[in-house]
């Protein structure tokens, strides 16, 4: 199944209320399908500068439910919801809360965590990877059951929620499309296995972000990352959809020259940073012809944009949204 391409856009640090509520709309007009941030709390400082990782300023959920508020029909969401930042009864309420009001415009982000300095300097314990994605599949089963009606008895190892049935109740029946995002093998199989979306990133596994993540999601690993979402899926792997964050992004004449000055930051070839799928540079017919050519070789279809690119791939989006 070859699914139509879907536009994301993701905002990071609006300056005010109005620029945030401002680029949900303008998104919306653009065609974009989605607006969406990240999760993260930290702002600046020494713990901060330490993980790599530029700083949001607004939380998720509140940020989502404006941006819901000032729009009608793009989905909005959170690339992706840290499980552990929040009680997990907490999150599903606040997730059906939301795609209630929004009436039924949730993506429902949802991510292990990674953000090694981020956990210590909240005071939260940076588990194991194993038994962080332990609880992330404790939590995204507690969801479901959420979503559905009857009365929840869960008492698990990172989970309770026992004796009372989940209110309200999503819009989207049986529940909101759930994106799960990740870059290693385990987070990818239990991707292919529960999400609609699968958000493919960098392998995190340093608890930064640096040059080893980036290299970690060239086109030949990305082909690695798709036979692990493939083993997770089985028979359902053409139902999912397949959304990458094309973070660097520039439209340009001279894709071959910004090419040659950004790829050696990275130690890559020009050539292998242009196949690059988190990469995007050249001009709109060159990035059309190149998001055409990754949904035949990968199966992606869903790319996110960062705001501050949305007006130059305006083109791009009115030309192949859809198709």
């Amino acid at each position: 199944m070859t699914h139509p391409f879907r536009f994301g856009v993701q905002s990071y640090a609006p300056a005010s209320a109005a620029e945030w509520r401002e680029q949900a709309r303008k998104a919306e007009a653009l065609g974009f399908s989605s607006f969406h941030l990240a999760d993260h709390v930290i702002g600046p400082g020494p713990a901060l500068n330490a993980t790599g990782h530029p700083v949001q300023t607004v939380a998720a959920v509140p940020a989502m439910a404006v941006a819901a508020e000032a729009t009608t029909t793009i989905k909005v969401g959170c690339r992706v919801l840290c499980v552990d930042y929040r009680n997990p009864v907490m999150l599903a309420k606040e997730m059906a809360t939301l795609d209630f009001f929004s009436e039924g415009r949730l993506e429902l982000g949802i991510g292990a965590g990674w953000l090694k300095n981020e956990y210590e300097a909240m005071g939260i314990p940076f588990d194991s990877a194993g038994t962080r994605l332990d609880r992330m599949e404790e939590v995204i089963g507690l969801l479901r059951a959420s979503f559905a009606d009857g009365e929840l008895n869960i008492d698990s190892k990172h989970v309770h929620a026992v004796g009372f049935e989940a209110v309200p109740k999503p819009v989207r029946r049986p529940c909101p499309p759930i994106m799960i995002g990740g870059g290693a093998k385990r987070v990818l199989t239990i991707a292919g296995r529960e999400a609609d979306i699968v958000s493919l990133n960098f392998n995190n596994s340093t608890g930064r972000l640096g040059p080893e993540g980036i290299g970690s999601s060239t086109a030949e690993l990305t082909e690695q990352k798709i036979q692990w979402i493939k083993d997770g899926a089985g028979s359902r792997f053409s139902d999912i959809e397949l959304e990458i964050a094309a973070y660097f992004t520039v439209v340009t004449p001279d894709g071959a020259a910004t090419l040659g000055k950004m790829a050696p930051m990275f130690g890559m070839t020009p050539e292998v940073m242009g196949e690059h799928p988190n990469v995007l540079i050249g001009s709109v017919d060159e990035i059309c012809d190149r998001i055409v050519e990754r949904r035949e070789r990968f199966g992606i279809s869903y790319i996110s944009f960062g705001s501050s690119v949305m007006d130059a791939v305006a083109p791009v989006v009115a030309r192949l949204a859809g198709k």
